[in-house]
């Protein structure tokens, strides 16, 4: 860095959302604690868990009850078998949809302009590294660079390939920021509110410290699931992120 340059600084982002990670074994666990979220909570991520077992049906029926669904498939296949999976989704009320960025441009080409077939609405996402996976564990499977740096790498190739967003860590925020601008949703899991446990997370930070370093969205799931009261929880999160 020049000694008159000064660093980058993202700015908090004014309407980042939370989302709450309804990550628990059956649906009928999942509409119980949608009865104890209180009236704040918009978004709710459905990941594979409840989809491989209730299928379309309860994504509908969760946008029944009036909540936005980010669908977290997190889809990684040939460029061809990915275009189709996303075909397949057409007419199921989701707002964000996951693929893996690892699969390459041309697989993320494809999906765009699948997703953009079906549903000019739908943000689809780019997963950089997952927040469970640090440089000990990239380096067991043959990645030498650090977290940061491939989170880098798979993002400018997201946006290139027309994706809409990315799903990083908290922590890469600020670089993945002062690279491709303030419009790109960039939504981090991997968020614990002050005290939390970290549980299998390996690159986390609070609702706060996410909020200004420039998320669109902060991906919530066990602070809330595990609170003896989830709305209050919801509510503390909230306030926070305001």
């Amino acid at each position: 860095m020049r000694s008159d340059e000064k660093p980058f600084m993202s700015q908090p982002r004014e309407d980042c959302k939370l989302i709450l990670a309804l990550d628990v074994p059956t649906r009928e666990e999942a509409f119980a604690m949608l009865e104890h979220c209180g009236n704040e909570l918009r978004w709710v991520k459905i990941g594979l868990q409840l989809f491989v077992k209730y299928g379309p049906s309860f994504v509908n029926e969760v946008a029944e009850r009036g909540y936005e669904v980010f669908l977290d498939l997190k889809l990684h296949d040939i460029p061809n078998t990915v275009a189709s999976a996303i075909r397949s989704l057409e007419g199921l009320p989701i707002g964000m949809l996951t693929i893996h960025s690892m699969g390459g441009q041309e697989m993320m080409s494809r999906a765009a302009e699948a997703a953009a077939a079906i549903n000019p609405d739908l943000t689809l996402l780019g997963v950089t590294v997952l927040t469970s996976m640090n440089r000990t564990n990239l380096a067991t499977i043959g990645f030498d660079d650090d977290p940061e740096a491939m989170v880098l790498r798979l993002a400018r190739l997201a946006s290139e390939s027309g994706l809409g967003g990315l799903v990083c860590s908290p922590l890469e925020l600020p670089m993945v920021r002062k690279e491709l601008g303030p419009d790109i949703a960039i939504i981090t899991p991997g968020v614990r509110p002050e005290g939390a446990s970290a549980d299998d997370q390996k690159r986390t930070l609070t609702p706060a410290g996410a909020r200004a370093k420039g998320a669109s969205f902060i991906v919530v799931g066990r602070p809330i699931l595990k609170a003896d009261d989830p709305s209050q929880a919801i509510r503390r999160i909230m306030a926070e992120l305001r």
